[in-house]
């Protein structure tokens, strides 16, 4: 068995550091081999595609920790925002840290997750299942494609009273981001933090995720927003959010236009949106206008791996948010995150 954590990153050692970003969400471990399609012929895998793991795929995660070389790296929405957040403010030389919160399970893969983070230098205070395991990913790599086979497991288990204990990571930061997919887990965690970064006029951002959201988990996502002082999302979340809240448009800087006007908790920090789309130009609400900020040109053969781009502009945006900086820098940031990871294979920093 081999393990490598994907990532370079020195261990935080200063207790100067402040963990001044917090972020809560479903945490994986992302399991990374070269296998020949033989192992997915196996177990019924099409070589470029993303799948939850039904029952029979379930022995996948054992045979490959046993019989390949695997690299373990932190995965999830959230966890890599943080990830590439906790990278960039590294790079800066800042004493400024960021922190995590989600559940795993307690057996070796838990293990490996929280030793992974703790080498990139993030705070973690995982909830621990006592009989769920750690949810992982397996990334199964064939030439130049990925099969990504996921089990949430332990992940989708977060319970809210875990909070009240590693509430001080809460009061600690001044900034806060969850992924929307989180509202299918624990929603009131998100109302409660949310709460404390309005009453203390702190930041409190989340992300759409994913299209379904806002239809089938409509009355969770509309307890959250009036919260949100930073809302983000690519151009079909944008536009089924949208429909499902009859904001009337199509058009991505209407739909920015309205979301940012819809009802707000602390009205001492408009809300900012921000829409990607791609290879067009982001769309950032703010101020009172609508600016589009152009993306980082890249060729089609430079390009690996597209998923996790999302995640990896918001960890670059939030990276420079929280040290002051203009949102046209936060959004550069951001920009330049998406360009360094889609030209890798998941979510590799080096």
């Amino acid at each position: 068995q081999h393990y490598f954590i994907q990532s370079n990153l020195r261990k935080a050692t200063s207790c100067s550091i402040m963990a001044v970003l917090y972020g809560m969400g479903n945490p994986l471990l992302d399991m990374t081999a070269v296998v020949d399609e033989s192992y997915l012929k196996t177990y019924e895998l099409l070589p470029n595609n993303a799948i939850l793991a039904e029952t029979k795929h379930h022995p996948i995660y054992d045979t490959l920790a046993s019989d390949y070389s695997v690299s373990y790296s932190p995965g999830g929405a959230t966890q890599n925002t943080i990830r590439v957040a906790q990278w960039f403010l590294k790079q800066s030389n800042t004493n400024l840290s960021t922190s995590f919160v989600g559940c795993i399970g307690k057996a070796q893969f838990g293990e490996i997750l929280k030793s992974c983070m703790s080498a990139e230098g993030i705070k973690t205070d995982y909830q621990i299942h006592d009989s769920m395991p750690t949810g992982v990913c397996a990334v199964l790599i064939t030439g130049g494609n990925r099969s990504l086979v996921t089990r949430l497991d332990a992940a989708n288990e977060y319970k809210g009273e875990h909070l009240t204990g590693v509430w001080n990571l809460v009061t600690d930061a001044s900034f806060y981001y969850i992924a929307g997919y989180f509202l299918t887990v624990s929603p009131e965690s998100m109302v409660k933090i949310g709460s404390h970064a309005a009453a203390t006029d702190k930041c409190f951002s989340m992300n759409l995720s994913a299209p379904f959201l806002s239809q089938f988990f409509k009355d969770q996502m509309t307890s959250v927003l009036p919260y949100c002082d930073i809302v983000f999302g690519n151009e079909d979340e944008a536009r089924a959010f949208s429909k499902d809240y009859k904001l009337g448009s199509d058009d991505l800087e209407v739909i920015a236009q309205k979301l940012a006007a819809m009802p707000k908790e602390n009205k001492k920090r408009p809300r900012i949106v921000v829409f990607t789309q791609g290879a067009d130009p982001t769309i950032v609400f703010c101020d009172g206008k609508v600016t589009k900020y152009p993306v980082i040109p890249i060729s089609e053969d430079a390009i690996l791996d597209t998923n996790g781009a999302g995640d990896a502009f918001v960890g670059g945006f939030l990276s420079e948010y929280v040290q002051g900086k203009s949102v046209e820098e936060c959004v550069e940031k951001g920009a330049q995150a998406a360009h360094m990871i889609i030209q890798v294979s998941g979510c590799t920093l080096e």
